[in-house]
């Protein structure tokens, strides 16, 4: 089944966790100053910098949340690939070198490098705090999906795991560890995905996929008269009968595996099969579950598949890339989605169902939940799609955890050359996720509840050894990018709070200790965020991230490097206006009413969900007029000369 442990995976979880944390100990006694904790001594090469920017970037959202929404979307997964890379231009050309001659430990050190001002430290502090936690709460919400396959622990075990280990990585050496780690899994992870694109490729694209090994695949055909249903494929009616969005509809269990479908009568016959997977009160499975054996559960049924191939050929054999996405194209793919029912009695049943899908459909921008109103004619709709593509363009330069890296090098040169590093292994990595979203999309091995593990289900249609790699790497990754976000979290507290702004005396040895304290406080915050939002794709909830990272950090840095006039005042609100302005957007938005609040998303105060259209220009627009308001005299004439 697909939700089942193994001893090889467990073996393969156990190596890497182990290897973890032997680096961490091993590099434990480099971590001694405040130097060597935060910033690694600044003696990381450029090159182990670069794929350490991947390892580190590279995250649960990037590999389980883009191929998830990929694998049942389509195109509208990638478009976060592609948004993801275009910020690293930002990076590149503006942020890099400045930054590194700027700073010394946190984004706080850049920002009031040249004011010595305790606003901005305080606000550029919280704003790394707030900005971690929620881009926190994806990587412990992927750890957790990723524990269940491995170890057949439930969610929150998964997340506790993931909070232990991290926990021990960077209070026993730091940058240092944090660095080898994300080197590690970055290179791993890319050269991976490199290999399961390969076998993607190799395979090609069939109308009766493998699914996961051992497990017989069923597939319902359409257009079979109601009263002949029993004959097909050893299927029995069930008695209950009603109607489903609008239509009548019939329930049929196949005896052998179990699997429920629900067919939509027209007339006499059953003119739409579709093989389903059913929540009572949105919580436990029953009646037919894609996931395997177990209580009240059945064996898997094939789950994304190719229904019609160009040529109306069975099996295309190995494909080209291009050829592929070319194939993927011109082809018919059953996708998944899902409808909430309410009986009369109040009890709601959430089905999910099979949604034969053209390919130049899935292949083009508008086909997710998150994108579907592009199509249409409203025009919040298409600024809130703006507005996101906007908020992953800017947001990269603006994550405190990515931000602190470049103080790891020992030069700006290093800093500049770690950035076209990282730039080509993240973008290669991209390119492989929308391969990887296609073939788990017609692997015959998704989860139609979780789509956050298409990706190691995929290498799982291809070898139980294979899927135990890929899952544990994957949790390396993840562990790699919780990492960095406490080192920046715990940065800011006891380097930027407690030694800068409450102006607390403290040795280097005291300094250090501060931030394994604060990094275990953060540590404990991120697993309680990891259990409560347990059931959010991780991609939507890395969006969020980056709105805010944007919103509240960009605007001060860019105008800092970048016009003379600039006030600490003015950095100083325009941290706090961006931060609370686009904090404040996100939990008045439809999707936060709708997947936090739990209420109905009509009453959603804003228009749209992403603020970053609004909230960065108000960002700047603050800055400027906080700025021009308290330039003293003998500032005005300097600036001017």
């Amino acid at each position: 089944m697909i939700h089942e442990s193994s001893t090889l995976a467990v073996f393969v979880f156990l190596f890497f966790a182990g290897t973890v944390l032997g680096i961490s100990f091993y590099l434990g006694r480099r971590a001694k100053s405040a130097k060597g904790y935060f910033a690694a001594g600044g003696g990381i090469h450029w090159a182990v910098n670069g794929v350490a920017f991947a390892g580190d970037y590279l995250s649960a959202a990037s590999f389980l949340g883009i191929c998830g929404m990929i694998a049942f979307f389509g195109y509208d997964g990638f478009l976060y690939s592609i948004g993801y890379l275009a910020g690293w231009i930002v990076a590149l050309f503006i942020i890099a070198e400045p930054l590194k001659r700027l700073g010394r430990y946190t984004f706080a050190d850049a920002l009031d490098n040249r004011f010595n001002s305790r606003g901005i430290k305080l606000a550029a502090a919280v704003s790394t705090l707030v900005v971690s936690c929620f881009y926190l709460i994806p990587q412990m919400v992927g750890a957790g999906a990723l524990v269940q396959p491995l170890l057949g622990f439930p969610h929150y075990v998964g997340v506790l795991v993931v909070g232990f280990i991290v926990t021990i990585i960077v209070t026993t050496a730091g940058m240092v560890s944090t660095t080898w780690v994300q080197f590690i899994k970055g290179t791993l992870l890319v050269v991976l995905c490199a290999f399961i694109t390969v076998l993607i490729l190799l395979r090609g694209l069939s109308t009766q996929p493998p699914g996961i090994p051992g497990k017989e695949v069923v597939v319902f055909k359409a257009g079979v008269p109601a009263a002949e249903v029993t004959g097909v494929a050893g299927a029995e009616v069930l008695p209950e009968e009603g109607a489903w969005a609008g239509k009548p509809y019939v329930r049929v269990r196949n005896k052998t595996t179990g699997t429920v479908a629900v067919w939509r009568k027209e007339g006499d016959r059953l003119s739409e099969t579709q093989t389903v997977a059913v929540l009572k009160d949105g919580k436990k499975l029953v009646n037919g579950l894609p996931r395997g054996k177990g209580e009240g559960q059945a064996d898997l049924a094939s789950v994304g598949y190719p229904s019609k191939l160009p040529g109306n050929v069975e099996k295309t054999g190995a494909l080209g890339p291009v050829e592929f996405i070319r194939t993927m194209e011109e082809s018919e793919v059953v996708l998944w989605r899902s409808d909430r029912i309410v009986d009369s009695d109040g009890t709601a049943t959430t089905i999910y169902y099979q949604k034969p899908t053209a390919g130049k459909d899935f292949m083009a921008p508008g086909s997710s939940p998150t994108f579907s109103k592009v199509r249409g004619s409203k025009f919040t709709d298409k600024l809130d799609f703006l507005s996101l593509m906007l908020a992953l363009f800017c947001g990269t330069a603006s994550l405190p955890h990515i931000l602190i890296r470049y103080y790891t090098v020992k030069d700006q040169a290093s800093a500049r050359k770690s950035t076209v590093v990282g730039i080509a292994a993240i973008g290669f990595f991209y390119v492989l996720t929308l391969f990887l979203g296609l073939g788990a999309m017609t692997s015959g091995a998704l989860d139609v509840t979780d789509s956050n593990m298409s990706a190691p289900l995929l290498a799982r249609s291809f070898s139980e050894l294979l899927f135990a790699v890929i899952s544990a790497v994957a949790f390396t990754t993840v562990l790699g990018t919780v990492s960095g976000l406490i080192m920046a979290a715990s940065g800011a507290v006891a380097h930027d709070l407690m030694t800068n702004f409450m102006k607390m005396e403290m040795n280097e040895h005291r300094k250090v200790r501060a931030a394994k304290v604060a990094a275990m406080c953060v540590g404990v915050v991120a697993i309680v965020l990891g259990i409560l939002f347990a059931k959010m794709n991780v991609n939507f909830l890395v969006g969020w991230a980056f709105n805010i990272a944007a919103s509240a950090n960009l605007p001060a840095l860019v105008m800092l490097l970048f016009w003379k006039r600039t006030t600490k005042q003015g950095i100083t609100a325009a941290v706090i206006v961006g931060m609370l302005s686009s904090l404040g957007w996100i939990l008045l938005s439809a999707q936060a009413y709708k997947d936090v609040y739990g209420i109905d998303p009509a009453g959603a105060i804003v228009p749209f969900s992403q603020p970053a259209i609004v909230t960065i220009p108000l960002g700047f627009a603050v800055l400027v007029i906080v700025s021009l308001l308290t330039q003293r005299p003998g500032e005005k004439t300097k600036a001017a000369a």
